[in-house]
C-alpha cells in the first residue's frame, strides 16, 4: 500500500491509498473554493447523559447530484470533484460538511473504488484489504488527536438510510468522547466481570453463540452470526476469533481472511429478499475501543474490549421497511419482526455457490 497526503483548494486533508507503490498522486484541486466554515456543537443531554451534535451548516450539504455531477467520482477534464486526480483505489477526505469539527473532533469520507455504479460487496479481496487498510491507518492517526476519544469507521449504504450520494463510501466520526452505545458495552462487561471472577463478556458471547444455531458464516479466523437478542430484522456481527481492541491490533493472518468472509456476508446481504430486489439497504458499523480513560468503567481495560462488526439492514421482508415508531424512539425498546433463528437460516439459504 502506498499513502500520499495533499490538500484540498479550501485545505481540507486528502489522502490517497494506492495498491501500486510506483503511483504517483500529484494533481491539484482546481476549483475556487473558499476555506471550509463549520458551526458543529456538541451538547449533553443532561437527563439522559448522551450527547446530541449541533451542526446547522449541514442543511447545506449536496443531495442526491446526478450521476454525471457526482463529487465523489475522480475529476474528468473540466468536470471538477472532490477527488482531484483522473482516477484512484481508496480515498479518504476530510467532510465538506461534517457533523464533528475542531475540538468537538473530525469527520471523513472514504471512497472505496473510483466506479460510481459498484458497491463494496463488487470489489476484489485487494480491493477491499486496502479499504480495511485505510480504516487502519485512519483510526490510528485520528486516535493521536487530541481531541478524539473514539473513532468510528462506518458505512451508510442505499436511500432508505438516509444516503444522499450514491457513489460507493462510508465514513469515519472521530468523537471528542465515549460514545453512548460503547459505554453500555463497557458497562456490562464491567459488571460481567466482576460477578464472573473475571470473565470477559465478549468472549464468552462469542463462545455461546458458536456452539448455537445463529452462526452465518465462520473462517479461521472470523466468526459471523446473528445475536441471541437482534434488533434488526436481518442483523449480523462478525468478531475475529482472537480478542483485539481495535483496527490496528489486528494481525495479518485475521486481515487475509477479512475480505473473503466480508465480501461474502455483503453479498448474501444483497439475496435475502431475492434477485428482483433493489440492492439492500445497510449499515456496517465497526465498534473499537475508545482511546480515553476508561476510569468509570470499574476494573476494565481497552484489552477487554472486542473489536467487531455490526451489519444490519432496515428492511424486514420484501418492499417493506422497519420504522422505529413509538416503543423504539420514544423507549429505546426494539420489537422485532424477524426471529433471529430465522434470519441467520436465510442467510445460510443464500450462500453463494
Amino acid at each position: 500500500m502506498k499513502k500520499t497526503s495533499t490538500r484540498l483548494a479550501d485545505g481540507r486533508e486528502l489522502i490517497y491509498y494506492d495498491l501500486r507503490d510506483d503511483t504517483v498522486r500529484d494533481a491539484a484541486d482546481r476549483r475556487p473554493l473558499d476555506r471550509t466554515v463549520t458551526t458543529s456543537e456538541i451538547r449533553r443531554d443532561v437527563l439522559l447523559g448522551d450527547a446530541v451534535a449541533i451542526a446547522s451548516h449541514r442543511q447545506g450539504r449536496t443531495y442526491h447530484p446526478p450521476a454525471d455531477e457526482c463529487p465523489l467520482c475522480p475529476t474528468r477534464g473540466e468536470r471538477l470533484s472532490e477527488i482531484p486526480d483522473s482516477s484512484y483505489d481508496v480515498v479518504v477526505f476530510e467532510n465538506r460538511f461534517p457533523s464533528l469539527a475542531g475540538d468537538s473532533g473530525r469527520c471523513e469520507v472514504v471512497c472505496f473504488t473510483s466506479d460510481h455504479d459498484a458497491s463494496f460487496a463488487d470489489l476484489s479481496e485487494e480491493q477491499a484489504r486496502l479499504v480495511l487498510e485505510a480504516w487502519t491507518d485512519r483510526t490510528s492517526e485520528l486516535s493521536h488527536l487530541p481531541s478524539v476519544e473514539q473513532v468510528f469507521c462506518f458505512e451508510n449504504r442505499g436511500e432508505e438510510i438516509g444516503v444522499t450520494l450514491g457513489h460507493p463510501h462510508g465514513q469515519i466520526y472521530a468523537y471528542p468522547f465515549t460514545t453512548p452505545r460503547t459505554a453500555l458495552m463497557l458497562r456490562s462487561l464491567a459488571a460481567h466481570k466482576e460477578a464472573t471472577g473475571g470473565e470477559n463478556l465478549f468472549d464468552a458471547v462469542l463462545q455461546r453463540e458458536l456452539a448455537g444455531e445463529r452462526v452465518v458464516l465462520e473462517g479461521e479466523h472470523w466468526a459471523a452470526f446473528v445475536p441471541y437478542a437482534a434488533h434488526w430484522p436481518y442483523e449480523v456481527h462478525l468478531y475475529p476469533k482472537r480478542r483485539v481492541p481495535d483496527l490496528l491490533a489486528l494481525d495479518e493472518a485475521a486481515r487475509t481472511e477479512f475480505p473473503q468472509v466480508y465480501l461474502e456476508l455483503l453479498r448474501r446481504f444483497d439475496r435475502i429478499f431475492g434477485t428482483g430486489e433493489p440492492p439492500t439497504p445497510y449499515i456496517a458499523a465497526w465498534h473499537q475501543a475508545p482511546f480515553g480513560a476508561l476510569e468509570e468503567f470499574d476494573g476494565v481495560t481497552r484489552d477487554d474490549f472486542a473489536l467487531h462488526l455490526e451489519l444490519f439492514t432496515i428492511r424486514r421482508t420484501s418492499g417493506k421497511l422497519k420504522f422505529l415508531a413509538g416503543s423504539e424512539s420514544g423507549m429505546s425498546v426494539f420489537i422485532n419482526d424477524v426471529p433471529p433463528e430465522r434470519a441467520a437460516e436465510r442467510l445460510r439459504e443464500v450462500a453463494s455457490s
